[in-house]
C-alpha cells in the first residue's frame, strides 16, 4: 500500500477539525494563559486509547506519547498561544476577546500567527497516526507547546523536566503556516529563522511644561534619537550581504500634548542568523542607548532588560534532503524551497537541550487565486503576513496540506510497515 493510500484511509474527517479551528481562533489565549486551549487538547488526546498523557509541563504544555514497538522516536510539535493585538479580518469567527497579559495589562487577543491552525492540525495528525499504528513502528511524541510568542515555552518545558517525563526523541519536527500559496510546502537546509533578542528600555528624563522644554530633559525626543540611530548599526556596522534587523515595535511616553513626561519606554527586537553577529548587535544597541543618554545629559542612566531570547533555527542538511525527497514525491511541484526569513522561533530549544537534530518547514495559507494575482501584479509583499491584524489563512486546503505534510514527515522518520 502506498503512503498516499494510507493517508487517505486513516485521515480523520477534517470537517470536525475545521470547526475546532474556528472555535480556537475565536477564543485565543495569550502566552502563559493557554488554559482553555490546553484543556481542549488534553481532552481530545484522552480519547486515543493506549497513549501516555502529560499536562501542565512548563505552564500549559501538553504531551502525548504513543509507544508502538521498536524503532525511532519522533517528536511532532505545535504551538498554542496567540498575540496581543486586535483582529481586523472581518471573519464570522473573528476574535473580539480581551485578556490580561503577563504584565497585568488588558489587551485584545488574536491568533495572527496561525498557532490555532498548528494546534488543530497536530490533533488531526494525532488521530491519523494513532489509527495507522499497524503501518509504522517506533515511538511518537506529540507536543503542544505554550508561550512560543515570548520565546519562553520550549525552555520552560525543558526546565520542567520534559525529557525526564517522556522518551528522548531521535529527531524533532515542526511546521508553520506561512503566507505562501495554499497547497505549497516549503523546506530548505541550513539557517531558516534568525536568532532574536528583545529588549525593554526605560529612558529617564526630567518632566515639565511643553512650553518650557529648556527646563526639562525630554525623554521622548531622546527616545526618537535612539531609535533612529539604532538603524545605523545595520547599515554601518554590518557587512553588506549579512542579514541583520533592528526594529522598535513599541514606544510609550506621556499622556497629553503640553506635558513633557519624565520617562519613556520602548521595546526593540534584534535579529540575525550568526551567533557572533547577534552578540555584536546586542552590544551595539546597548552602546547606542547609553551614548545617546549621556549626550543628552540624563541624570539617571537608562534601564535595559532582556525580555526575549531564542537561537537561530538551522535545519540539518542530511535530514532535510531525506524529508525533501518525501515531500517531492508526495506534493510534486508544490514542494518548494523555503527562503530564509527574519522571523524567530524557540522550537530549536527543545532539540538543543538534548543535542538532537530537528527540521522546521512551512506550508502555505493564502488563497490560490489571491496569491497568483498578487504574483502577477508584483504585490506579494502586500499580502497579509503573520502578525498582521488581517492574517487569515484559508481553512482548506491549508489544513489538509498541513495534516499530510506532518504525517509524511512522521512516516519518513518512523520505521515504516507498508
Amino acid at each position: 500500500m502506498s503512503l498516499n493510500a494510507i493517508l487517505d484511509q486513516f485521515c480523520p474527517d477534517l470537517k470536525e477539525y475545521e470547526q475546532l479551528y474556528r472555535d480556537i481562533h475565536q477564543d485565543p489565549e495569550l502566552s502563559c494563559k493557554e488554559s482553555k486551549t490546553s484543556e481542549i487538547v488534553y481532552k481530545r488526546l484522552e480519547k486515543l486509547d493506549g497513549i501516555k498523557l502529560h499536562k501542565g509541563i512548563g505552564g500549559h504544555g501538553v504531551v502525548a506519547v504513543i509507544e508502538n514497538g521498536a524503532g525511532k522516536t519522533v517528536l511532532l510539535r505545535a504551538d498554542m498561544d496567540a498575540l496581543p493585538m486586535p483582529e481586523k479580518t472581518g471573519l464570522p469567527y473573528a476574535s473580539h476577546k480581551k485578556q490580561v497579559d503577563v504584565y497585568g495589562k488588558e489587551v485584545p487577543v488574536m491568533h495572527s500567527c496561525g498557532h490555532d491552525m498548528h494546534t488543530t492540525v497536530l490533533l488531526a495528525v494525532s488521530s491519523l497516526l494513532h489509527k495507522a499504528r499497524d503501518r509504522w513502528a517506533g515511538t511518537l511524541i506529540l507536543l503542544f507547546q505554550p508561550s512560543e510568542e515570548l520565546a519562553s515555552g520550549a525552555r520552560a518545558m525543558v526546565k520542567d523536566g520534559l525529557f525526564d517525563k517522556v522518551p528522548r526523541p531521535d529527531i524533532l519536527l515542526a511546521q508553520h503556516v506561512h503566507p505562501a500559496r495554499t497547497g505549497m510546502v516549503e523546506l530548505s537546509p541550513g539557517p531558516i529563522l534568525t536568532a532574536v533578542d528583545s529588549l525593554e528600555v526605560i529612558i529617564h528624563g526630567r518632566g515639565g511644561h511643553g512650553a518650557r522644554p529648556d527646563t526639562t530633559i525630554d525623554p521622548v525626543l531622546l527616545t526618537c534619537h535612539i531609535i533612529v540611530r539604532l538603524q545605523s548599526i545595520t547599515t554601518r556596522e554590518v557587512r553588506p550581504g549579512e542579514l541583520a534587523v533592528i526594529s522598535a515595535g513599541s514606544i510609550i511616553a506621556g499622556e497629553t500634548a503640553n506635558i513633557i513626561p519624565d520617562e519613556a519606554r520602548f521595546k526593540v527586537t534584534i535579529r540575525s542568523y550568526n551567533v557572533e553577529l547577534q552578540k555584536r548587535l546586542v552590544d551595539s544597541v546597548k552602546r547606542v542607548i547609553h551614548a545617546e543618554c549621556q549626550a543628552t545629559g540624563v541624570e539617571k542612566p537608562p534601564e535595559i532588560a532582556e525580555i526575549m531570547h531564542a537561537p537561530s533555527t538551522v535545519n540539518d542538511a542530511d535530514l532535510t534532503a531525506e524529508l525533501k525527497d518525501s515531500f517531492d514525491r508526495h506534493f510534486g511541484e508544490d514542494s518548494t524551497a523555503l527562503v530564509p526569513f527574519a522571523a524567530s522561533e524557540d522550537f530549536s530549544e527543545l532539540a538543543r537541550a538534548i543535542d538532537k537534530p530537528y527540521l522546521f518547514w512551512t506550508f502555505g495559507g493564502t488563497d490560490k487565486e489571491k496569491y497568483d494575482e498578487a504574483a502577477r501584479n508584483g504585490t506579494l509583499a502586500r499580502l497579509p503576513h503573520n502578525h498582521s491584524p488581517l492574517f487569515a489563512p484559508v481553512i482548506q486546503p491549508t489544513m489538509k496540506t498541513a495534516v499530510r505534510s506532518f504525517a509524511v514527515a512522521a512516516f519518513t522518520f518512523l520505521d515504516e510497515n507498508f
